[in-house]
């Protein structure tokens, strides 16, 4: 997997959690992408300046931390209003990000909504992405030969590879750490996690394991077993319910799943509704 920057030291502060957002009506997905293509070069050459250098950096922590806004972004990286403006500028034009309102809880105060930066379907193509028109092909005799049930079958075998890994970072981790442990494992594997506890009053008690880029979406669109295999293995690895909320794969902006407060293990997890690839 190739990554868009390497060897830079990315801060990872509170004001970077993922937030609840709607999306905000963008540039045609056709036009994202042929404009990604062209700017691949200027964003992700080892032989780019400084300003190309700190755009990849932009970018990387919008893929890595979820919608975020410019003042987090100057806060992370050390960065003037005018300077992060610039590279936001850059990033929009190229299709690379999008940007989306945050969602208000309660009541609303006075002023529009926070704008926040997002990744595109484009801009997370030029990160770590494994497209694999061969696996897909693959997976699609498999289910003409053997059935779905097959498919599923071999998604569940290449996740216990992923599980057996994980299996001792987890355990190591006090209970209470358990899901930023995984997170950690995953990101260490490209995909980018994170975990924060959700807040009282928004969904069910307990944790979201955030999964900001997927190596295998584009073959898990067609083949949710390969996401539904995963679930499996993070609620085995965690010793607790979990329930998968989004999917890159599905179309969202994040893999979200949501983990089981400890305390409630034993009872049923309450009903949770998808809200632009978050919860409400």
């Amino acid at each position: 997997m190739r990554p868009l920057t390497r060897g830079a030291s990315l801060r990872h502060g509170n004001d970077l959690r993922h937030n609840d957002v709607v999306k905000n009506v963008g540039q045609a997905q056709t036009t994202r992408a042929s404009t990604a293509r062209a700017s691949t070069a200027r964003l992700g050459h080892a032989g780019s300046g400084p300003e190309q250098g700190t755009r990849a950096r932009v970018a990387r922590l919008i893929l890595e931390n979820g919608p975020v806004t410019a003042a987090a972004l100057g806060s992370a990286l050390g960065l003037t209003p005018a300077a992060v403006r610039r590279h936001l500028d850059h990033l929009l034009a190229d299709g690379m990000i999008e940007t989306r309102l945050a969602r208000v809880y309660g009541n609303r105060g006075r002023g529009r909504p926070a704008r926040m930066f997002a990744i595109t379907d484009a801009g997370r193509s030029e990160f770590e992405h494994a497209y694999d028109d061969l696996a897909t092909s693959a997976l699609r005799f498999l289910a003409e030969r053997a059935g779905l049930g097959a498919v599923a079958e071999f998604a569940r075998r290449q996740v216990s590879d992923l599980e057996r890994r994980y299996r001792p970072v987890v355990e190591a981790a006090p209970e209470a750490g358990r899901v930023r442990a995984l997170a950690r494992a995953l990101s260490a594997d490209g995909y980018a996690a994170t975990a924060s506890v959700v807040p009282a009053g928004v969904t069910a008690a307990g944790e979201q394991l955030c999964q900001h880029h997927c190596p295998v979406a584009h073959v898990a669109a067609e083949y949710p077993q390969l996401c539904e295999a995963e679930t499996e293995a993070f609620g085995r690895l965690l010793g607790t319910p979990v329930q998968r909320l989004a999917t890159i794969a599905h179309g969202d902006g994040v893999c979200t799943t949501h983990v089981t407060a400890p305390s409630l293990r034993a009872g049923a997890l309450p009903h949770t509704t998808e809200v632009g690839g978050l919860t409400a």
